[in-house]
């Protein structure tokens, strides 16, 4: 049978069959029912039934058996012999078929009510003073220790609970320490939030004019250029057209010097001197005037081209320079920009707390190009 079965079964044996009241007044009832059980040996009540019927077919071994035996018999032996389900079909039949008259039991009941009236009255007054001082003293005791109970209980429970109280307490101290620290946080975050919004206003105002005078300068450097090119252009057609010229006046003067008898025969068709000797006393003034002149015409037209291949050379050369300074001016614009796009990003981080204060760093505007 489950525990919760036989609980059940004991309330009901305990309130519906009476049997709590034997336990009752020292006693008292359960003694009658002992008495009645050894009068009669027989009962019209059901436990006296089955009562009777396990003392009857247990007859000779609780004869046979000792005090110590005999409990030991009602403990083992007699619930393992009517585990089976034909010797407890035999003994309910045993049971039922046992007859107790109720008159009987009423009758046993005030003799035993008499019997123990009779007992009481032929008891010694101070006994029976002093057995009812020693229960009302054991019921005092009873009621003080339970006193004391719950009295250690009350105090453990204030103690208890003032512990729960100042732990509450030191929590709710610490609670508000930590508000007024978040507060306080709240407002030096705004207030940082400000001056970084401030500051990023003026580091976009400051860069939006270094861009413009980046952009500026970068159009001033491309129209330099384009006008250094333009000029380099200007040099080279110049140039090409006065190697054409210097061509053609030399053709010309080779074919006048050709066409010169005494000039025939000192330079050859290529326009070098031939290796003659050539006295000169046959050699005329004419002669020499004109080779004069053809030298230092042929000398000017050479510095004049070797000038001209000079301003082709620095006019490159400046070109290159303005190349340079351009890209590095590019450079310190893409600089700039970046460094003002993470600064602003991380002020924004900082404003809407996603990591940590930092201090702003100083951010130099990029150097003017000469």
């Amino acid at each position: 049978m489950p525990e919760e079965q036989a609980f059940c079964v004991l309330v009901k044996i305990m309130y519906d069959y009476g049997l709590r009241d034997l336990y009752k007044n020292n006693f008292e009832d359960l003694h009658c029912k002992f008495y009645q059980l050894e009068r009669l040996m027989q009962g019209l009540n059901i436990i006296f039934h089955v009562a009777l019927a396990l003392l009857k077919t247990s007859k000779e071994d609780l004869l046979q058996a000792d005090f110590e035996g005999a409990l030991k018999f009602f403990r083992v032996q007699l619930p393992k012999r009517y585990r089976a389900e034909e010797n407890a079909r035999r003994l309910m039949e045993q049971a039922c078929n046992i007859k107790v008259p109720t008159k009987k039991l009423k009758k046993y009941e005030k003799e035993y009510q008499t019997m123990r009236e009779s007992q009481l009255q032929q008891e010694d007054p101070m006994d029976r003073y002093k057995r009812e001082n020693r229960r009302l003293q054991e019921a005092s005791m009873r009621l003080e220790q339970e006193n004391d109970d719950l009295a250690h209980e009350l105090v453990t429970s204030k103690i208890a609970l003032r512990n729960d109280l100042d732990q509450a307490e030191d929590k709710a101290d610490v609670l508000n320490k930590e508000l007024l620290l978040t507060k306080q946080r709240l407002v030096e975050t705004e207030e940082e939030k400000r001056k970084q919004e401030e500051e990023t206003a003026q580091l976009k105002e400051v860069f939006r004019k270094q861009l413009e005078k980046a952009e500026y300068e970068i159009k001033k450097t491309t129209a330099i250029i384009a006008e250094y090119k333009q000029i380099c252009s200007q040099l080279s057609t110049r140039l090409e057209k006065q190697q054409a010229a210097s061509k053609e006046e030399l053709e010309v003067v080779k074919g006048k010097m050709m066409a010169c008898k005494h000039c025939s025969d000192i330079f050859s068709k290529e326009g070098a001197l031939k290796v003659a000797a050539i006295s000169r006393e046959d050699q005329g003034i004419e002669s020499d005037d004109e080779k004069d002149s053809l030298k230092k015409q042929l000398r000017e037209m050479e510095l004049e081209l070797a000038q001209t291949k000079l301003q082709l050379v620095e006019a490159k050369c400046k070109i290159q320079e303005l190349e340079h300074q351009r890209g590095a001016l590019m450079n310190e614009i893409q600089a700039a920009k970046n460094s003002w796009f993470s600064k602003t990003l991380n002020s924004i981080k900082t404003a809407t707390g996603t990591q940590p204060l930092q201090p702003p760093q100083a951010t130099q505007p990029p150097k003017e190009s000469t």
